[in-house]
């Protein structure tokens, strides 16, 4: 890792007048490493940073930006995998009042060009870190034309991306057309120490923090924009329901371009606790940290990642007694799989999104049978209702559509009237399309996308109830059901399956174990198996419109 050239001063910990309760996201860094500035902050398979440390790579960034002239407001992209240079860019960033835009490393070309024309980015912050994966240098070079032959690094003048000034690459390499880290961090040196403390200290917490572009898997990605308020506010929350300490040791390799890693990072840290998280998702080195390293809390997240993990060889001597509660999201019948292999932990779930970070949890307190079958109750100042087609109040019982309103909501999408129109209802009521229903306690159930439901000879269906009894079959590791069209029944219901290794089961064997536990018309006709590099992903989620068109090209429908 190459090491910071900026012969600028500390971050000014005792400097900074911080006010107490929620802060800008910045800020938040601040108070914690101004609390304990040599407790562990971020810690990577082969860096340790501590909160002093971390802060003050964040102060030099944020220092350099304000060189390169970017403006309270100004959008930033950050294009990188996991990396403290992605931490440290994002609250630097942060700190001077620019609206952050975390951009999905698994784009490619026209994804990142459309990006970078539809937010309207000053500056791309980006790395070489990851060269033997994804070559950032190339990939901006083919995105953005005119980057490779720009003559000045600090002023360019891109005919298809008029906005953007500059493109920073943090690393070693000196690309054509971007400045390198020497010259971006020289920029931050002559900067007036008193004018950078005070744009830190201007923040509003109604200012946008961050643009999020939501995953693309149903239409394209729009940017929802988040207040500081609403994002550190909602994932303090968390860390609340969680009963976060200072002591606490917090692993998830989630990717920090996204929603829900973004929000484990900033709960972690506002907590002053220590951050474990990696270079990429890997279930041998996720099992060393969480054994070696004594972790506390483990936030998988999403079925794939957490069956990976409970199918490696070495998981059943893993020694992980330190680990205290886990998070997934899955429906009830997989959750109960997943504490039952975890049974000295406590497993909570919940139910959000990119435009409403989390808006129900579970809680530790929460009997069993709420947290394996409900994904709880509203943060406080949080409202969560269901209605049916017309809008109108559903009670327990009766599934519908989710809608939930509060401080945590995004204020609108970016250059998208007609979509915000369309998620921003009456009364600031939020909607993502959910189906749910709720019980006599008021905790929601998710049933699945409204998008997704199949349509099955007149019946409505969620994928979701057919994934969930294909997962009590000892040899399923992943299912996804999707819908195909039939001419008798508009739509049948088709599964895809990745097995237990080690394991074996027949399409023929998987339909019969549906057969007499669900309704006729959800068993799946078809199922086809695939192997845990096949499935085709978004950033968190296996693309079931990709699965889809896979099917309808093999059975000729396309």
């Amino acid at each position: 890792m190459s090491a910071p050239v900026n012969t600028a001063e500390a971050a000014p910990l005792d400097a900074v007048w911080l006010p107490d309760g929620v802060l800008p996201l910045g800020q938040v860094l601040l108070r914690s490493a101004r609390r304990d500035p040599d407790r562990e902050a971020l810690v990577f398979p082969d860096a340790r940073l501590t909160y002093r440390e971390l802060a003050d790579r964040a102060w030099r960034v944020a220092g350099s930006l304000l060189g390169l002239g970017v403006e309270p407001g100004d959008h930033v992209g950050l294009l990188m995998t996991n990396h403290p240079d992605l931490v440290a860019s994002l609250f630097g960033g942060s700190l001077i009042g620019a609206t952050v835009v975390p951009i999905n490393a698994r784009y490619r070309t026209a994804e990142l060009h459309s990006i970078v024309e539809d937010a309207g980015v000053v500056t791309i912050l980006t790395h070489d870190h990851a060269d033997e994966h994804v070559d950032f240098t190339a990939l901006l070079h083919a995105s953005l034309p005119g980057l490779a032959e720009a003559g000045d690094p600090h002023a360019l003048r891109l005919p298809e991306h008029p906005e953007l000034r500059s493109v920073v690459m943090l690393g070693s390499r000196r690309p054509a057309g971007m400045l390198d880290r020497r010259a971006f961090e020289e920029l931050g040196a002559d900067v007036d120490e008193a004018r950078l403390r005070n744009r830190v200290e201007g923040v509003r917490l109604r200012d946008i923090a961050l643009i999020l572009y939501t995953s693309g898997t149903t239409s394209r990605p729009r940017g929802a924009m988040i207040t500081h308020e609403a994002f550190v506010r909602g994932w303090i929350g968390v860390g609340g329901i969680w009963h976060t300490t200072a002591e606490d040791r917090h692993y998830t390799a989630l990717p920090l371009f996204h929603v829900t890693g973004l929000g484990c990072l900033t709960w972690v840290l506002a907590a002053g606790a220590t951050f474990f998280t990696d270079y990429s998702v890997d279930p041998g080195r996720c099992l060393d940290a969480l054994e070696q390293e004594r972790i506390t809390e483990f936030y998988p997240a999403y079925q794939p990642v957490m069956e990976d993990v409970l199918a490696h060889p070495r998981f059943p001597e893993a020694d992980l007694g330190a680990l205290r509660v886990f998070q997934n999201v899955a429906p009830p019948e997989v959750l109960a799989k997943f504490q039952e292999r975890l049974p000295g932990a406590v497993q909570l779930t919940c139910y959000g999104g990119t435009e409403g970070g989390v808006v129900t949890m579970t809680r530790p307190e929460d009997p069993p049978q709420v947290r394996l079958n409900t994904c709880g109750s509203c943060q406080p100042g949080v409202e969560l209702r269901v209605v049916d087609g017309q809008g109108r109040g559903l009670g327990p019982g009766e599934p519908g559509v989710i809608q939930f309103r509060g401080f945590n909501t995004l204020d609108c999408y970016w250059k998208s009237p007609e979509k915000t129109a369309e998620t921003i209802l009456e009364g600031g009521w939020v909607t993502m399309g959910d189906l749910g229903v709720l019980d006599e306690a008021g905790h929601v159930l998710f049933l699945g996308r409204a998008k997704e439901t199949l349509k099955v000879g007149g019946e409505n269906v969620a994928p979701q109830e057919i994934e969930a009894q294909l997962s009590t079959h000892p040899a399923v590791k992943l299912v996804q059901v999707v819908g195909v069209p039939d001419e008798r029944l508009l739509e049948i219901p088709a599964a895809f399956v990745e097995l237990v290794p080690g394991t074996s089961a027949t399409e023929g064997e998987l339909i019969e174990h549906c057969r007499g536990r669900i309704a006729s018309f959800k068993v799946p006709r078809l199922v086809r198996f695939l192997e845990g590099e096949e499935w085709p992903m978004s950033t968190t989620k296996i693309q079931r419109s990709k699965l889809r068109d896979r099917l309808l090209s093999e059975l000729g429908r396309t």
